[in-house]
C-alpha cells in the first residue's frame, strides 16, 4: 500500500467531536471478550516462561523468552486499553484488568494513565508538552554534553528504541520518578510502583527458584527469563512508540494554537500496516489514528474504525506500509526538528523533509 498524505492544499479535516460522532458505532465494549483476550495471552504468558524454564537446550529457552518479550507487549496494549477505559464498559474492572495485564512489563497503572492518557493524548506532538520522543532543535543539540549527545544519536539511529524506552519512559518516568518528570506526588503513584516491584522481585525469585529446583544456572535462567523477555518488551514498546509519531510527513509544534489549528489527532499519527497479519498479533495498537481520534475505541474494534478513517480521510490519514528499509530511512533522516521552517533535519541541521504547510493559529 502506498504512503497517503496531507496534500499541498488538503481539504478541511472535520472536527475531532465530529469524527468520534462518526466514530461510536465502533466504542461498543464486551466485558466477555475482553477477559478472554487477557486470560489467553496470560496463558501464553505462563507457558512460554514454562518453556524456559524446562527446555534444555539454551536456543530453545532463547526462543521462548523472545516470544515471552512478545507476549508481555500483548498484554501490556490490554492493558493500555484498560487504562484508557476502552477494553470493557466497567471502570472499575479495567483498573483491575489494567494493572494485571501492565505486571509483567512492570508498568504502574497510575503513572502510565497520567504521562499517556493526559500528557501524550492531550497534547501529541506539541513540543515542551509531549515528551514521548520528541524531537530536539538544532540548538537544543548543541547544548548536550558530549555523553547526552552520543546517547541522543543512539536512541535516533534505529537500533535504539529498547535504550530509549528503558531509560527515559520507564526509569526516569515510570519506576519511582523524581519529582523533576513527576511533580505530583500522589500516594496511588507509590502504591502501583510497589505493586510492579513485588512483582519484579517475585519474576526473579521464581527464576531463582526453578533454577535451584531444576540444576540449573542462575545466571542462564536469569537471562533467559528475566533480562531477554524484559528487554525485548522494552525494544518492542520504544519501536511502536517511535513509528507511530515519527515519519518525515509528520509535524511537530512549538505553539499551542497553531497546534491546535492543525487537527493534530489525525495529522501527528502514523497508521502502520504489515504483511502476514502481523498487526493483528499486536492487538491492533498500529491502527494509532483511530486510536487518537477516539481513545474509546476497543482494540478489538479498531481495524474497523481505522479502515472508516482512511476511506473518508485520505489525504489526511498517513497510511505507511512498514519495511525495514522505510524504517532506517527514517531513523536516518529524523533526527532533529526545525520548527521555524517545519521540517525534520539532520544533526547537523540540514532538512531532510518537506517544509510542512504554514497552519494558521486559530
Amino acid at each position: 500500500m502506498p504512503t497517503q498524505t496531507r496534500s499541498s492544499n488538503p481539504s478541511p479535516v472535520p472536527h475531532r467531536k465530529v469524527l468520534r460522532q462518526h466514530l461510536q458505532a465502533y466504542e461498543a465494549k464486551r466485558t466477555a471478550l475482553a477477559i478472554v483476550l487477557l486470560c489467553v495471552d496470560l496463558a501464553l504468558h505462563a507457558a512460554l516462561f514454562a518453556g524456559i524454564i524446562l527446555f534444555e537446550a539454551w536456543w530453545a529457552k532463547l526462543l521462548c523468552a523472545l516470544a515471552a518479550g512478545f507476549v508481555i507487549g500483548r498484554l501490556f496494549i490490554i492493558g493500555h486499553d484498560a487504562c484508557h477505559q476502552s477494553l470493557t464498559p466497567h471502570r472499575g474492572l479495567n483498573r483491575v484488568l489494567g494493572r494485571i495485564a501492565f505486571l509483567p512489563s512492570l508498568t504502574p497503572y497510575s503513572l502510565w494513565d497520567v504521562g499517556h492518557n493526559v500528557v501524550h493524548h492531550g497534547y501529541t506532538n506539541l513540543k515542551g508538552v509531549d515528551f514521548v520522543w520528541a524531537p530536539k532543535t538544532r540548538e537544543e543539540y548543541a547544548a548536550l554534553s558530549p555523553t547526552r549527545k552520543v546517547l541522543e544519536r543512539i536512541y535516533r539511529s534505529g537500533w535504539g528504541p529498547w535504550l530509549y524506552y528503558f531509560i527515559e519512559i520507564w526509569w526516569l518516568r515510570m519506576f519511582f520518578p523524581s519529582k523533576a518528570h513527576m511533580p505530583s506526588q500522589r500516594t496511588v503513584f507509590l502504591r502501583d510502583n510497589l505493586l510492579v516491584s513485588a512483582a519484579g522481585l517475585l519474576w526473579i525469585s521464581g527464576m531463582v527458584a526453578a533454577a535451584l529446583a531444576t540444576g540449573q544456572s542462575v545466571a542462564l535462567l536469569l537471562l533467559m527469563g528475566f533480562v531477554v523477555p524484559f528487554m525485548f518488551w522494552n525494544a518492542m514498546i520504544g519501536f511502536v512508540v517511535y513509528v507511530h509519531h515519527t515519519h518525515p510527513r509528520v509535524s511537530w509544534h512549538a505553539d499551542k494554537a497553531a497546534w491546535a489549528a492543525a487537527n493534530p489527532f489525525v495529522s501527528t499519527t502514523v497508521h502502520l500496516t504489515f504483511p502476514f497479519r502481523i498487526g493483528a498479533l499486536m492487538h491492533h495498537i498500529m491502527e494509532h489514528t483511530a486510536h487518537h481520534v477516539s481513545m474509546a475505541i476497543p482494540l478489538y474494534q479498531l481495524k474497523q474504525a481505522q479502515g472508516w478513517l482512511d476511506e473518508t480521510l485520505p489525504a489526511c490519514v498517513i497510511v505507511q506500509r512498514f519495511s525495514w528499509r522505510w524504517y532506517f530511512d527514517t531513523a536516518r533522516r529524523c533526527k532533529l526538528y526545525d520548527f521555524a521552517q517545519r521540517c525534520w533535519t539532520d544533526f547537523q541541521g540540514r532538512p531532510t523533509s518537506t517544509p510542512a504547510p504554514a497552519v494558521a493559529a486559530a
